[in-house]
């Protein structure tokens, strides 16, 4: 795309608000996270069955974005997905045997239904760690978000915004694969420590790349949009462009 041809460029990033920020952070660590995990330990511990107490832990996502739909005038997209994974890991729980392997091999089943919807949300107009960043990397004001937003008229956003979801995509579909064949070839005891470090250490390097690749992409947008902004003065002023 030529310099003529490249959509206006975009003022910088509002300033963040620091108590919107951490308020939003907290509503959704309380009530996606915490609450959830609280609700089903406590339930499981009393005596409910693994399906009914992942039901009712699916009620705190709900709340959330009822929260969230009273402060912002909109849905939060997180707490959507959430939900999603919380109803889909009640049902997976509740189809076929309920044996200390089968229910290893059922949690597979849930992450690799993530790595699905990351490759799925690539057909629709904006992927899905579109909606995560969007989550993460801004305050969550009328002002970030819309920043946030604005974004997605730029090519490079664009074209990262769709990596970092195909390698979430990828790499969930992996780890989910993985589990699966050591579900059969370890044991169950074995699989107890193995699966965690497998999901977590999965989760902990995503997130690493993402930041790291953020970073790096951010700085690249920044010195092209220089590069583009000096080339535009020097042509206005009637010299040539610094090689």
């Amino acid at each position: 795309m030529s310099a003529q041809q490249e959509p206006a460029a975009q003022s910088g990033p509002p300033a963040r608000s620091g108590s919107a920020a951490a308020i939003g952070w907290v509503l959704t660590i309380a009530f996606n996270v915490v609450a959830p995990i609280l609700t089903y330990n406590t339930l499981t511990d009393r005596g409910w069955s693994e399906f009914a107490a992942l039901l009712v832990s699916g009620v705190w996502p709900v709340v959330d974005s009822v929260v969230h739909l009273a402060w912002r005038r909109k849905v939060d997209e997180f707490a959507v997905v959430t939900l999603f994974f919380l109803v889909i890991t009640a049902l997976v729980t509740l189809i076929g045997t309920h044996s200390a392997r089968a229910l290893l091999i059922k949690d597979s089943g849930v992450t690799g239904l993530f790595g699905v919807l990351c490759v799925a949300t690539l057909f629709t107009p904006r992927p899905l760690m579109f909606y995560f960043g969007r989550k993460f990397g801004t305050d969550g004001t009328t002002e970030g978000v819309a920043y946030f937003n604005g974004l997605w008229q730029y090519p490079d956003f664009r074209g990262a915004m769709r990596r970092m979801t195909i390698v979430w995509g990828v790499a969930y579909l992996v780890e989910a694969a993985l589990r699966l064949v050591l579900a059969y070839a370890l044991s169950v005891d074995t699989m107890v420590w193995v699966s965690p470090l497998l999901i977590y250490g999965f989760l902990v390097s995503l997130i690493v790349w993402t930041i790291r690749f953020s970073k790096r992409t951010q700085a690249e947008g920044q010195a092209r949009g220089r590069a583009a902004a000096a080339a535009a003065a020097a042509a206005e002023a009637g010299s040539p462009a610094p090689a």
